[in-house]
């Protein structure tokens, strides 16, 4: 029996997860996410696969963020017929970050054909609609943690705690052969221990072969207090010279983790109680399924919200919708925290936040979370004088912080431990989701700790883990 992984997506990068293992008797896609990148590249990547997405006889989805789950509506236009196999709080989540996706789609394509349209260039079409977002969540069937459940002839899939984000999972697929099962475990993304709010990563027992990213593979997040106490000098710094805080975020698990974070903060009296803004309704919108999901939060963030103490929401906090609340923010005088998407400042509602107060040095822009080559969130985090919004320079003199402690990914010896726990039946290790110098240098030391030799496969790359 043939056994075999074709590395499709998010090999040799962070953005467009997509493995496709394939059997004798069946086709099964781990992730389905969209490629972030420059526009023509963008969708020339997200609009061919690079199989027929009709002889899929499953897709496996891992988590909600949209470089994993954004390219389903894609999917689903161009064949696909099964099911889309997530956790509830994943599904939950997915209803609001798919139709979001296809808003933009077409909110982008609307200005692509705008400019077109002066060069004499033909219209272009989106690569999915807000309906056509809405319709494809009709396939998503649910799964619990440690379920396992039958998804093909041959495969059975079961989901454990990945830590990354609520609803984060790893899926553990095992093939039955002739002779033996084979069980391959999908660690992309990984979450890290003692996070708070969320569950720790869970290792699945019996693994022969790990797909795991490698996004932080060479480097090592600094201590969560030393963050939390750079990230309170930051804020006490720039209400003293009546400046505005200004942090760009990712809508789903890392502005729930801020605000956490800056709660904690006011609580112990660290800093400040000053207004703070939650703008965007999508963050809005998600943080509604978290509190709506509490039972799948650690420990203690179950008891706070058992005790009334909802962690994610005090009086000084609002939460913004719409358009005019979010435009009444730049009349706001007096020293504020906004926290507005995407993180990578590359759409939604931080641009127009950043356009009106980059240039005043009294403001802070802080960075907490991975910003890609080539986004405006790269270019703030390397300080470059001048950046361009909305196709206009802007100079960039707002004080930047970088606080990359703040990630929900594993950092490079994370993976290390992690990998550690899970060696003893190891048969190999494949690194995706990386740049290619953080996956060598987690190579590198999976190498020197664990004696392994990990591979880095390229796109489009086959990989067979057994043969006739």
């Amino acid at each position: 029996m043939t056994v075999a992984i074709n590395f499709c997506g998010g090999a040799r990068t962070v953005t467009g997860s997509m493995h496709l293992v394939s059997t004798d008797h069946s086709n099964v896609i781990l992730d389905c996410g969209l490629f972030q990148g420059r526009r023509d590249e963008y969708y020339d990547i997200n609009s061919n696969f690079s199989f027929h997405p009709g002889s899929l006889d499953a897709c496996v989805l891992s988590h909600a963020h949209i470089d994993h789950c954004g390219n389903i509506p894609s999917l689903i236009k161009q064949g696909f017929r099964s099911r889309v196999h997530s956790t509830p709080v994943t599904r939950d989540l997915c209803r609001y970050m798919l139709p979001d996706s296809g808003y933009i789609q077409e909110a982008d394509i609307k200005y692509v054909n705008k400019v077109n349209r002066k060069r004499g260039l033909p219209p272009r079409k989106p690569l999915y609609t807000k309906i056509e977002a809405v319709r494809s969540l009709r396939q998503f069937r649910p799964v619990e943690y440690h379920k396992s459940f039958p998804i093909s002839k041959d495969v059975v899939l079961t989901f454990y705690e990945a830590g990354h984000i609520l609803g984060s999972a790893i899926p553990v697929l095992e093939i039955k052969t002739a002779k033996k099962q084979i069980r391959i475990a999908y660690a992309v993304d990984l979450g890290r221990e003692g996070m708070p709010l969320l569950r720790n990563p869970e290792s699945p027992k019996d693994i022969d072969y790990l797909i795991v990213e490698s996004t932080y593979g060479g480097r090592e997040h600094g201590d969560i207090k030393e963050a939390e106490r750079v990230l309170a000098d930051i804020i006490r710094r720039t209400v003293k010279r009546g400046g505005k805080i200004i942090i760009p975020s990712f809508a789903l698990e890392r502005t729930q983790l801020i605000v956490y974070f800056i709660n904690e903060l006011i609580k112990r009296n660290k800093i400040p109680r000053l207004p703070m803004y939650v703008d965007g309704p999508l963050a809005v919108n998600l943080t509604s399924v978290f509190r709506n999901n509490w039972q799948y939060f650690d420990k203690i963030t179950q008891e706070a919200f058992l005790k009334n103490a909802d962690p994610l929401g005090y009086d000084h906090i609002t939460y913004v919708k719409h358009v005019q609340q979010s435009k009444n923010l730049n009349h706001q005088k007096k020293p504020c925290i906004i926290i507005s998407g995407s993180g990578m400042c590359e759409n939604g509602r931080i641009l127009h936040h950043l356009k009106n107060n980059i240039e005043n040095p009294k403001n802070a822009i802080v960075i907490i979370g991975y910003t890609a080559r080539n986004t405006l969130g790269r270019r703030i985090v390397e300080k470059n004088d001048i950046v361009r919004i909305f196709g206009r320079p802007h100079d960039l003199k707002a004080e930047v912080v970088v606080l990359d402690a703040f990630s929900s990914h594993a950092d490079g010896d994370d993976i290390v431990e992690y990998v550690r726990g899970l060696n003893e039946k190891l048969k190999q290790v494949f690194l995706v989701h990386g740049d290619m110098e953080q996956s060598e240098a987690l190579r590198v030391k999976l190498r020197g700790k664990l004696k392994l030799k990990p591979r880095i496969p390229a796109k489009g790359e086959t990989v067979y883990l057994a043969a006739r």
